[in-house]
């Protein structure tokens, strides 16, 4: 495996996301603003990453302040929860990191300010070792739906590059692969972003996963056949009736599995349950750069002067998911009653 988020003394290290899969580079943040550049500009991507990524971005923060005192320290906090807060409105993981962060250095803040920069510092390191652990804690969950055999439609990127390590769509599959079950992946492009080309099969191939590389619109074709078993997919932001934020295109691939009768499944932590949420209509859909649907590896592809728009999430509503499968366990409908109850073993 590779590092996707690494802590080091004086800086946070990222797998820059947006070299791979020809270049394999890190790059070192040397403080909290040069992490929310590379939240923001897609260095790292991923709920749970990006979460990962701003709780490290906090304690970074905290640790380079030259505030003395309880006051100060306590402004610094506040600002650099402002700044991360403020880099990716859709992924809710960011800021249940954020919150949780800000807990602790409450709890902390008491002990003075030496012991609470120390003590952010393991929260987030904390943070980055339980996101891994939950990672395949849903890949042992998740496993047990797949069949051996299973051909899978994945889309965007839910791997161990969108999280600390391990991943959510994908450990599901490598948790098959690791159970001895054969399975092999279809991984769609992902435009305008191409996770799936980019990362997704970069992270399979390497894992000796058989993968094989689809446009987004060959998905439909393939099911009609009857060469695809299963649709999974991770999620940004889950509401509490099981509506489900995810990479633009994600409700494409659930409709489509609908009306072909496949299971969709999606793969994602509690810490991505927004239950203040009744439905998705409530989730924020971040609106991204019109130069990622013009531009492809920073070559023109569409003439000037034309309407561009780049939604980059679109949201699945929970009649066609099939199950919801968390750290905690397997969530099915109603999903109001079952993601509630998973959410509270977590609280637990």
């Amino acid at each position: 495996m590779f590092d996707t988020i690494r802590w080091e003394d004086d800086a946070v290290v990222l797998i820059d996301q947006r070299a791979l899969p020809t270049r394999e580079e890190y790059v070192a943040c040397r403080d909290a603003a040069a992490v929310a550049d590379a939240i923001r500009d897609m260095v790292v991507r991923g709920a749970p990453a990006i979460g990962v990524t701003a709780a490290m971005g906090i304690a970074l923060g905290l640790k380079k302040s030259r505030a003395s005192d309880a006051g100060a320290l306590r402004t610094e906090m506040e600002s650099l929860a402002k700044l991360l807060g403020a880099t990716r409105p859709t992924a809710v993981n960011l800021f249940w990191a954020i919150e949780r962060m800000k807990r602790r250095f409450d709890e902390l803040l008491p002990e003075g300010v030496a012991a609470t920069r120390a003590g952010m510092e393991k929260e987030a390191l904390a943070i980055h070792r339980e996101d891994v652990e939950m990672c395949r804690r849903m890949g042992a969950h998740g496993e047990k739906l797949l069949e051996d055999g299973a051909r899978i439609l994945t889309h965007c990127n839910a791997g161990a590059l969108a999280t600390a390590g391990y991943g959510t769509a994908l450990g599901m599959m490598r948790a098959a692969v690791e159970a001895g079950k054969k399975i092999s992946v279809y991984s769609d492009e992902t435009r305008p972003f191409l996770q799936g080309a980019r990362l997704t099969a970069w992270e399979l191939s390497k894992d000796k996963i058989p993968v094989t590389l689809i446009t987004d619109n060959m998905a439909g074709y393939l099911m009609a056949k009857g060469e695809i078993d299963c649709a999974i997919v991770g999620a940004d932001r889950i509401a509490a009736n099981g509506d489900v934020a995810n990479k633009i295109g994600t409700y494409s691939v659930a409709v489509l599995a609908k009306e072909h009768g496949l299971p969709f499944y999606v793969v994602a932590p509690t810490s991505t349950f927004d239950l203040s949420l009744a439905t998705g209509r409530e989730i924020p859909i971040e609106e991204r750069s019109s130069s990622e649907v013009t531009h492809v590896q920073g070559v023109r592809i569409a003439p000037e002067g034309i309407g561009i728009r780049n939604p980059a999430f679109d949201v699945t509503p929970n009649h066609l998911v099939s199950a919801i499968v968390c750290e905690n366990g397997v969530a099915r409908a109603p999903y109001v009653e079952s993601l509630r109850r998973l959410a509270s073993e977590r609280a637990a």
